[in-house]
């Protein structure tokens, strides 16, 4: 009789196991799978031609709504700082941000100061496995307000990795070449003033050196242009002190000849009393004396006209009593006809009058007198 042979089946006491581990194999291996054949799919769409990635792009914008096109995304809102990767537990302390200098990008503030200030709180900090750039790099958007700000959010994303890179950017644009020779200019033309002392001068002159570190300008040279920018008599006192002429000094000692002069004319020195030149006035006191005079003459020319008198004669508004064209006749015939002109008697009319009253015809009175009394001239021609 023929048996059959058929495979034995061990026995396996933990069967459940046995088949949860299987099962989780083979899940792993269709996982690997899936993943050998994205790979594939992204080194197909990263071929040098570009087709099959512009394609496979057209059709996923295609498929997208207008508001899946049209909402922000996170790429979109990128710092043109691409940070290095730091080891885990790095935090800037809030007490290192508080610390931090602000730069707000105005005229009248120096970015090289800021940067000096800020690599001096940046330097009391050293955790372990960061350099100092790196901390730089993380530290500096902080220390940036309002246009300056604004200036760094404008930058392209990604384009700044370093510090050197940062600083850069950061001085081509608030400290352009045109400012650098400016103070450069300023350097060259640098004058004592009558009110400062040496001292006041010296510390002048080294800060304008300081807002420019990159003016390129030899330590001779420097020299040289604070020198003949003295007053005579600091000069004289200089040449003195350094044994004839500062021009036989070395840049080197030249400069310790001035500091040390210069300290001592802080802590002994007076500043010297100018006195005031001829052609020397107070501008502003002038100004607002002319000011005043001009305010009055306005008032003068703008002002009420007096009003106008009326001829005593004639009662006329064209000429005053003593204008009467009469009165510059000399004929003596004129001068008499206006003495003894009469008075109109005339009871009917619309004005004043006394009327009968005073008629010479019907006054008790002895007119003969009167006319005398009026009568001041010489007689009249025979």
């Amino acid at each position: 009789m023929s048996r059959c042979v058929v495979n034995a089946i061990l026995y396996d006491p933990e069967i459940e196991k046995t088949a949860k581990r299987l099962r989780n194999g083979l899940q792993a291996s269709v996982e690997s799978d899936t993943e050998t054949e994205y790979e594939e799919e992204i080194e197909v769409e990263q071929q040098p031609d570009g087709k099959l990635n512009r394609g496979h792009a057209q059709d996923m914008a295609l498929n997208k709504t207008l508001q899946d096109l049209g909402r922000p995304t996170e790429a979109q809102h990128l710092l043109c700082i691409d940070f290095p990767e730091l080891q885990e537990g790095f935090e800037l302390k809030s007490g290192l941000i508080h610390l931090l200098p602000t730069f707000r990008g105005l005229e009248n503030e120096d970015p090289n100061k800021h940067l000096k200030e800020f690599h001096l709180v940046c330097t009391s900090m050293k955790p372990r496995n960061v350099t100092e750039d790196q901390i730089k790099l993380r530290a500096f958007p902080f220390s940036l307000q309002d246009a300056a700000k604004d200036w760094l959010y404008y930058l392209p994303p990604g384009t700044i990795n370093t510090w050197e890179g940062m600083s850069r950017q950061f001085l081509e644009k608030y400290f352009p070449a045109s400012r650098a020779a400016n103070i450069r200019r300023e350097i060259c033309g640098i004058k004592q003033k009558d009110s400062e002392n040496l001292y006041e001068y010296w510390e002048r002159y080294k800060r304008i050196l300081a807002s420019c570190p990159q003016h390129d300008i030899s330590e001779q040279l420097i020299i040289q242009y604070f020198y003949d920018g003295l007053i005579p008599m600091e000069r004289r006192m200089m040449d003195a002190a350094s044994g004839g002429a500062i021009v036989s000094k070395t840049p080197v000692e030249a400069r310790e000849l001035i500091s040390t002069m210069a300290a001592n004319s802080q802590q002994f020195g007076a500043r010297p009393d100018i006195p005031r030149r001829v052609n020397e006035v107070n501008v502003t006191s002038l100004n607002e004396v002319k000011s005043l005079l001009t305010t009055l003459v306005e008032k003068l020319n703008v002002g009420t006209p007096p009003p106008a008198r009326a001829c005593g004669i004639c009662t006329s508004l064209a000429h005053p009593t003593d204008a009467y064209p009469t009165l510059h006749d000399e004929t003596p015939e004129n001068v008499n006809s206006i003495r003894f002109q009469q008075r109109k008697f005339d009871p009917y009319s619309n004005t004043y009058n006394p009327g009968w009253r005073s008629h010479p015809n019907f006054s008790y009175a002895n007119n003969q007198p009167t006319q005398q009394n009026f009568y001041h001239g010489p007689p009249p021609p025979p």
